[in-house]
C-alpha cells in the first residue's frame, strides 16, 4: 500500500500506476491494453472533440474490514453505459468486457486502494470517446474505451453532513427527451455556470427545476434528489435526469427497511412537506440538504442542520453493504481482490 495521507484526500485526480484501454476498429473491439501513460493521443478532428461523442461512468472499489476489495453494482454501470451508447450512437461495451477491465485496473493499482479506516475509496472512471477524424455530424468509426482510477476522499468537505442548496431558474442542465438521462460530458458542462453561481453565494450546489415548466423538482446539481415524509421515500420521475445507481439502490434499501417508495413528479411546493431531503450519487453517496433557498421567491425550505434519522439509516446501510459489514442479500457487490 502506498504511503499517502489517506485521511486528508480530497475528491479529485491523483496519478496511479496504470490504466487499461481497449480500441474499437473495423467494427469490433480489440484486446485489452495496459498503459502507464496518463495521456491519450487523438486526432484534432476526433468526433469526441467536435460532436460530443463521449460518455463516462463512475464507480468505486472499497477495501473492506475482512481484507477483501469489493466493487459496487458494476453490472449496473455497464448497463447504463450501454444505454448511453445507444443514445449517442456509439458501439456498446459488453458487460463482460466492462467487468474484465474494471477488475484488471483495480488489481493493477491495488496499492492505491485506501485502508478501510480512512473513509477514502478508490474511484473508478470508465471513459468512452469517438476518435476517428471527420468533419461532419455523424457517428465515428473508431473509439477508445479507457478506465483509470484515483484514490478519493469525501465529495463534500465534512463528509456525511448537511449542506445548503439553491434553486436556479435561469439555467437548465438538460432538456426533456434530450441527453439528460445519459451520462455524457455535455450535461456537466451545461451545469458549470449555475454551479459557479451557487458556490459564489455560499451554497454547495445548484438545484434544478424541470426545464419545461419550472414547476417540478429535477436534480440537485449532478445528483438525484430524494425527500422523506410519512415513512415514504420520494424521488422525481423525469425524462431529463440521470438514472442514478445510488438512488436505485437506496429505493430498494428503503423498501427493505419498511418504507414506502414513490417515484413520481414532485411539485416545488411539495418541498415544504418533507421531513428530510438529500442528494444522492456515487461520489457523495448521500448529501443531506440542510435548507434549500429559492432566490426568486425568497422561500426557504428547511430540512434540519443535521442528517435526519432516515437519511442516516439509509446511508449507513448502503455503506455497510459496500464495505461488506452488512449482508449483501441482493448480490450488489463483486469481490475483485480476495
Amino acid at each position: 500500500m502506498k504511503q499517502l495521507d489517506w485521511g486528508t484526500l480530497s475528491f479529485g485526480y491523483l496519478k496511479t500506476d496504470y490504466n487499461v484501454r481497449c480500441y474499437y476498429r473495423d467494427g469490433k473491439w480489440g484486446e485489452i491494453e495496459v498503459s502507464s501513460d496518463e495521456y491519450i493521443n487523438i486526432h484534432m478532428a476526433a468526433t469526441c472533440l467536435h460532436y460530443g461523442q463521449e460518455a463516462f461512468e463512475g464507480l468505486k472499489a472499497y477495501r473492506c474490514p475482512d481484507g477483501k476489495v469489493r466493487v459496487f453494482r458494476m453490472e449496473e454501470n455497464a448497463a447504463r453505459l450501454q444505454r448511453t451508447c445507444r443514445g449517442i450512437m456509439m458501439p456498446e461495451v459488453s458487460t463482460e468486457l466492462f467487468g474484465r477491465m474494471v477488475r484488471q485496473v483495480v488489481r493493477l493499482n491495488q496499492a492505491y486502494i485506501p485502508p478501510y479506516e480512512s473513509g477514502a475509496t478508490l474511484y473508478i472512471r470508465p471513459l468512452l470517446i469517438g476518435t476517428s477524424a471527420q468533419v461532419g455530424v455523424h457517428p465515428a468509426r473508431e473509439y477508445c474505451f479507457v478506465i483509470f482510477v484515483s484514490p478519493v476522499g469525501p465529495y463534500f468537505k465534512g463528509g456525511f453532513s448537511s449542506n445548503p442548496y439553491v434553486i436556479v431558474r435561469d439555467y437548465d442542465r438538460a432538456a426533456p427527451l434530450g441527453t439528460g438521462t445519459f451520462k455524457v460530458g455535455g450535461n456537466y458542462a451545461a451545469s458549470l455556470k449555475a454551479n459557479s453561481i451557487a458556490h459564489s453565494k455560499g451554497y454547495v450546489s445548484e438545484f434544478y427545476l424541470d426545464s419545461k415548466e419550472k414547476k417540478y423538482v429535477d436534480e440537485c446539481g449532478a445528483a438525484n434528489f430524494f425527500g422523506i415524509k410519512d415513512n415514504t421515500y420520494v424521488t422525481p420521475k423525469s425524462t431529463s435526469i440521470l438514472p442514478s445507481i445510488t438512488n436505485k439502490s437506496l429505493m430498494r434499501i428503503a423498501e427493505d427497511l419498511g418504507m414506502k417508495v414513490e417515484r413520481r413528479p414532485i411539485p416545488e411546493d411539495e418541498l415544504e412537506t418533507f421531513e428530510e431531503a438529500g442528494a444522492c450519487g456515487t461520489a457523495a453517496v448521500i448529501s443531506p440538504i440542510s435548507y434549500l433557498d429559492d432566490m426568486d421567491t425568497g422561500k426557504r425550505y428547511n430540512f434540519g442542520d443535521k442528517p435526519g434519522p432516515w437519511s442516516k439509516k439509509l446511508y449507513d446501510t448502503l455503506r455497510g453493504i459496500q464495505y461488506g459489514t452488512i449482508e449483501d442479500k441482493h448480490g450488489w457487490t463483486t469481490v475483485v481482490i480476495e
